[in-house]
């Protein structure tokens, strides 16, 4: 079963290497076998080059976590040794701030933590990350899908991310990070208090930036600083016209004051798609763009943008 603590530190990391397969995979014979719902034949990877890790294996199990007084998205991540992104990722809907005493799921390696539901499939649950079966099957030495509410750990390379629902690379042009909607365009505001007395309150504060303003001239193409899924478009209130993207580890970036928006609700865009144009629509005094970042429903600084102009 999980283990249940509230700090942990890793004994060494496992970086799995796509294609990898355990020898237990490879004693098949070469007419075919199977690993649960997934068939192996001849032509599978299980005739791939054998990955021998060479360090001690870490802990298979997913760690759970017991929220404690005071405690932040960012310090347990950093406590813990692992990636925010990770701990998104393998909670679903997680909210900020965090409740104390409930439990986060937590993967032991790079990666997130996948609770089994009724009807799921071993290869369905694998081409939904778009990673190979035996890449479960193999971390979590099973040969088939564990009943409904299980936990299973699905290690992921960190230099790469998990896919899309639609199995397509989620980050191809910078992998765990949040790229520039406009390219080579300058920052002209950053997240946080301002003396700007056109931002609202928040947070404590008489006026709160709750995202980066990026100058750029009407009409100019927006793109999206990671991939992930349109979850809104259209007008709303001092945003003006905005999109909403939801990327690939529950992140929402919002991207306001749009002329108009290029994308469909629902539909997939990658890192670098065109989601909409520069203009100055709502609670705007010229043509610029708002990006804001939302984890667990909470703006967060969106910084560092590779490729904005912070001079």
């Amino acid at each position: 079963m999980a283990a249940v603590l509230t700090s942990y530190s890793f004994a060494a990391d496992l970086r799995p290497n796509p294609g990898a397969i355990s020898a237990r995979a490879a004693n098949y014979d070469q007419s075919g076998g199977s690993v649960g719902d997934v068939s192996l034949g001849r032509y599978t990877t299980i005739i791939a080059p054998v990955s021998i890790p060479t360090g001690v294996l870490p802990d298979r199990e997913p760690i759970l976590y017991v929220v404690k007084a005071g405690d932040t998205l960012e310090g347990i991540a950093a406590s813990l040794k692992v990636g925010v992104r990770d701990i998104t990722w393998s909670n679903p809907g997680l909210k900020q701030p965090l409740e104390t005493g409930a439990t986060l799921r937590l993967p032991p390696v790079p990666g997130f933590v996948v609770v089994v539901k009724k009807g799921d499939t071993l290869a369905g649950i694998a081409a939904t990350y778009g990673i190979d079966p035996t890449t479960i099957t193999d971390f979590n030495r099973i040969r088939s899908l564990p009943s409904p509410g299980a936990m299973l750990v699905v290690p992921v390379d960190p230099t790469i991310g998990p896919n899309l629902p639609n199995g397509r690379p989620a980050d191809p042009l910078k992998p765990g990070q949040f790229v520039c909607p406009i390219q080579g365009a300058k920052i002209i505001q950053k997240f946080g208090p301002t003396s700007f007395a056109l931002e609202p309150p928040y947070d404590g504060y008489a006026h709160f930036h709750t995202g980066v303003d990026i100058i750029a001239g009407y009409g100019t193409p927006i793109t999206a600083a990671a991939g992930g899924t349109v979850t809104g478009v259209g007008y709303l209130g001092d945003y003006g016209f905005r999109v909403e993207v939801t990327d690939s580890y529950g992140f929402v970036e919002v991207y306001a004051h749009m002329e108009t928006g290029t994308v469909m609700l629902g539909q997939y865009v990658q890192q670098g798609d065109r989601v909409g144009l520069v203009g100055s629509t709502g609670l705007s005094i010229g043509a610029h763009l708002h990006l804001q970042l939302e984890v667990g429903g909470v703006p967060t600084d969106p910084l560092p943008l590779a490729g904005c102009d912070l001079a």
